[in-house]
């Protein structure tokens, strides 16, 4: 089995529809795709509307979080999309979106760069605008060369010169309102350093005794050694260990089932929800 458990789709900042990302995923020989839009349940019916046969479709989220001023997404599998309490902060999160967005324009027309609101906007389009949004506008504009050149200190990377804070979870609750939501919680990219500054490994220990299931190892932006010591802190802890491809579409480079997890780690992802079931294809 071939399973991917991090996509994104223009529900929040891919740029394939969700219909587009299941029927890429069935090409590419994937048996499992989970689809984890940040802070949104919003591409869930049309992935599964459109969800071919012999792929198997993960609902999940990729919720927004920080500890002690530092950024980091909490992966939420398998959770009741209902539950209110768990929904009411993904709108809380979601309602600032745009004024986040609004404001990083401001500051990058205060640098003299000649972005616009309306292009932002168009670029996200139905999807929850961020800063993947805003970053393909500067490529647009030849300011910077990629998406991934424009999170720096430079521009939009935490702390720079056009990052604009916003509304974010404390991952300690966000645990809580996972497993309250019946799902399972996996702590993506954790030490991406390339990204920016992570928390501290010491960090991971605490969540692990707050019930986080598992760590996302195998990551486009984890190094071989990171990864290695990612899995040795993994069994420390009991934690799971997943792989994934954080796949954005066009927007990275990143392939679908570029990594992928282990099928008895998805299984017990599998077994230790109640919140909601994997949603098997029926040819959509």
């Amino acid at each position: 089995m071939r399973i991917d458990l991090h996509t994104h789709s223009t529900a929040s900042d891919g740029t394939d529809t969700p219909a587009e990302l299941v029927r890429n995923a069935a090409a590419q020989g994937l048996d499992v795709v989970a689809l984890t839009d940040h802070d949104t349940v919003g591409g869930y019916e049309e992935a599964t509307k459109a969800l071919p046969s012999g792929l198997t479709l993960v609902t999940g989220a990729e919720l927004s979080c920080r500890l002690n001023g530092v950024s980091l997404h909490m992966l939420a599998y398998l959770f009741d999309p209902a539950e209110p309490e768990l929904a009411r902060e993904r709108e809380l999160v979601r309602d600032d979106r745009v004024p986040r967005a609004r404001a990083m324009v401001a500051k990058l027309r205060e640098l003299d760069v000649p972005i616009t609101w309306d292009r932002v906007a168009e670029i996200a389009g139905d999807g929850a605008v961020g800063r993947p949004h805003v970053a393909t506008a500067l490529v647009e504009l030849g300011v910077v060369a990629s998406v991934s050149d424009a999170f720096t200190q430079d521009w939009l990377a935490d702390g720079g010169r056009a990052h604009v804070e916003k509304h974010e979870l404390d991952p300690f609750d966000a645990i809580r309102l996972i497993k309250g939501a019946g799902g399972v919680a996996v702590f993506a990219h954790p030490l991406a350093v390339k990204r920016g500054q992570c928390v501290p490994e010491s960090a991971i220990g605490e969540l692990a005794a707050a019930g986080l299931d598992g760590i996302e190892v195998d990551h486009m932006d984890h190094t071989e050694d990171i990864r290695a010591r990612l899995r040795g802190l993994a069994a420390e802890l009991g934690l799971l260990t997943t792989g994934s491809s954080d796949y954005h579409g066009s927007r990275k480079t990143c392939r679908l089932g570029e990594y992928t997890t282990d099928p008895e780690i998805y299984g017990e992802i599998v077994r230790r929800a109640t919140g909601a079931f994997p949603v098997p294809g029926a040819g959509g």
